[in-house]
């Protein structure tokens, strides 16, 4: 079965007051559309976003990693969906709010298999407020809050179902705010999927983006937490920068007395700094000749059987990366995926940002590179 994914992304996002569409400011080393892509990567066979004709070219931007297409987004949420499902070529097709970055990959799973027990899948959480109906400002009705659910995205669906719900919702001229009511209206009551958590909330307010993500890895009672830093300017004449072990093509390489990857560094600053330990400059001085050209991820191996021996293993890393040039997301996941294999550390407890400085200070004006990284360690026995 093929499984479409539409990510909508054509709204104004006024109520945030960015003065732009709040899926493209800069978030957590990203934005909010690029998390929200991450979390249907591997899942989704096609996905298609929802753009309008001033965020076109922006969006495909991002899109272009995950061979993702755009429709045309429309006046309302119902003419964008209608557009894009006028594109899908899957069996199933899984409708989801790109302002939702914080959606798991398991609450997608278990919205496609209660598509397939039932027929549709709404992703919701039981309630736990109380709700009223109110009419003319008094109560009129009070559900039974075990009645009541926090409806979320993703929504899925058989694509020639909502397809022809669609179909009707705009020859009526109506306007839904979910595609669970449009479903409902002209086919049947929709099914609700109750693996909705408050994590996966969406991002309406500005106040909103000030939560961290990606997360940083929870510190349990005895487990250690490390921050590292690091800075390279460009000026090596080389055609690529390594970062995290991956060589990205750029004009440029960075000036380092080892192979400049300045997220490695960080990375093993955050570590020895959560271990209570010396900096990697005090273990690998850029005055010994041993060092020089040295392999980064090498060196971090050796950081790693230093802790070892301490009785500590690394529990999770959440990495940023700051850099105007060059574009970095493409290549995240195999960053990840260089640190989990040399470190030990679980993927899914590894975070990778990649993001510019909106053209601000050094690192805006394309003279380097900025890397922070924090670090959480545990004790071997655990």
């Amino acid at each position: 079965m093929k499984i479409s994914a539409i990510i909508c992304a054509a709204g104004k996002g006024s109520r945030a007051g960015f003065q732009r569409n709040k899926l493209l400011v800069p978030f957590q080393g990203a934005n909010a559309l690029y998390y929200t892509l991450k979390a249907f990567e591997g899942i989704a066979d096609e996905i298609i976003i929802t753009a309008s004709p001033s965020d076109r070219e922006e969006i495909a931007a991002i899109a272009a990693p995950f061979d993702a297409k755009i429709a045309e987004g429309g006046q309302t949420r119902t003419e964008s969906v209608y557009n894009a499902l006028r594109e899908v070529t899957g069996d199933m097709v899984l409708i989801h709010d790109g302002a939702r970055p914080f959606v798991t990959k398991e609450q997608i799973k278990s919205v496609m298999g209660c598509v397939k027990e039932h027929g549709s899948g709404i992703l919701a959480m039981p309630s736990v407020d109380t709700v009223a109906i109110a009419e003319d400002g008094q109560i009129s009705c009070v559900p039974a809050r075990a009645n009541v659910y926090d409806i979320q995205t993703p929504q899925g669906f058989y694509a020639d179902d909502i397809r022809a719900a669609y179909e009707r919702a705009i020859k009526d001229g109506g306007a839904f705010t979910d595609d669970g009511s449009v479903y409902s209206k002209y086919i049947r009551p929709a099914h609700i999927c109750a693996e909705g958590s408050a994590a996966n909330r969406k991002l309406t307010f500005k106040e909103d983006f000030a939560t961290p993500f990606p997360a940083v890895p929870p510190v349990n009672s005895g487990d250690r937490a490390g921050i590292g830093i690091d800075v390279h300017a460009f000026g090596k004449a080389q055609p690529f920068v390594t970062l995290c072990g991956v060589r990205i093509p750029c004009d440029t390489g960075l000036i380092a007395h080892s192979d400049g990857d300045v997220a490695v560094h960080a990375v093993m600053d955050a570590i020895l700094s959560a271990a209570g330990l010396k900096d990697i400059g005090n273990y690998f001085p850029d005055t010994d000749d041993e060092y020089r050209g040295a392999d980064s991820m090498a060196l971090l191996a050796r950081v790693i059987k230093i802790i070892s021996e301490k009785g500590l293993k690394v529990a999770g890393l959440s990495l940023a990366v700051q850099a105007e040039k060059p574009k970095l997301m493409q290549f995240t996941d195999q960053m990840r995926a260089n640190l989990s294999r040399v470190t030990g550390a679980d993927k899914e407890r590894i975070s990778v940002g990649a993001g510019t400085s909106e053209k601000l200070g050094f690192v805006g004006e394309k003279l380097g590179i900025c890397a922070y990284c924090c670090a959480v360690l545990e004790d071997k026995k655990n």
